[in-house]
């Protein structure tokens, strides 16, 4: 059997279903990772301690996410994921940061030539806390038997003193067995 020949079946399914092919980091693990990890981290003595003595919300940025893991990562999906669950609990407010702030700036810029009622400079909001973190990866196998091993590291870092406030971990862990006819 010619494998070109054989003809192919797409179907749409729900966006949160979870489907794993492969084993391989998926939209599962990088949506139940910023899930889990975010709402550990807003349930954190440093959220309230923050706004009692600030008098207000903090106000978050995410930083660098490091792929430091042997197969290919879209780390900005996780990065969007764990910005969505951030902005969405209500409980920080959330500054724009890299190349998200630069445009921001070019099109100030541009209103201060074009706009009656261009945005004025030097109004933006620091954020009071960076996030940061990295995914490691561990690959073991025996046979046709796969063991993908991830470690998420994340940390909550004060911009001004640069305490870490909270560090968070989230294993996981899949068992991938392959048939013993290689399908």
């Amino acid at each position: 059997m010619i494998a070109g020949c054989a003809p192919v079946k797409v179907g749409r399914m729900d966006s949160a279903a979870e489907v794993d092919l492969s084993g391989y980091w998926n939209d599962t693990d990088s949506r139940l990772v910023a899930e889990e990890a975010i709402s550990d981290c807003l349930g954190r003595s440093w959220l309230p301690d923050f706004s009692a003595s600030a008098g207000k919300k903090p106000r978050v940025i995410v930083g660098t996410v490091k792929n430091m893991s042997s197969e290919h990562i879209a780390t900005d999906t996780f990065v969007k994921d764990m910005e969505r669950e951030l902005i969405n609990s209500g409980k920080v407010t959330f500054v724009a940061g890299g190349a998200e702030r630069e445009e921001i700036r070019q099109e100030r810029a541009e209103q201060q030539k074009f706009s009656g009622d261009a945005k004025a400079f030097f109004k933006e909001k620091s954020a009071d806390f960076m996030l940061q973190g990295g995914i490691n990866s561990i690959l073991d196998s025996a046979g046709k038997t796969t063991l993908r091993y991830y470690q998420i590291e994340l940390e909550l870092i004060d911009m001004e003193s640069n305490e870490k406030v909270w560090i968070g971990q989230k294993k996981i862990k899949k068992l991938v067995k392959r048939s013993k006819f290689g399908l």
